[in-house]
């Protein structure tokens, strides 16, 4: 198991990539999480089987139809044993 925490920046706010994010780790059996942060940027966190992971670091460089991605940085982190993937709020609130 591995984990990986992406932020995408470009136009990534308000085109459904947090869903589309939360579907496409279901389709590939990966925990974790996404939500909007508030400088306009999308943070996410991909756990699971290496190469499914990998499938969603992918996702992340061109998000859905919708989104611009301009860039994607990717950092790896030690699992937390996640069972799940969700939207998480927006940190502060906003």
């Amino acid at each position: 198991m591995i984990r990986r925490r992406v932020v995408v920046s470009g136009d990534v706010q308000g085109v459904f990539f947090r869903d589309t994010c939360r579907r496409t780790a279901d389709a590939h059996a990966v925990a974790g999480w996404v939500r909007n942060l508030p400088d306009g940027t999308v943070e996410a966190v991909f756990e699971g089987e290496p190469e499914r992971v990998r499938q969603l670091v992918d996702w992340a460089h061109q998000g859905p139809p919708t989104a611009l991605v301009d860039a994607v940085s990717v950092r790896e982190e030690e699992p937390e044993g996640l069972r799940a993937f969700e939207i998480r709020p927006t940190p502060g609130g906003l």
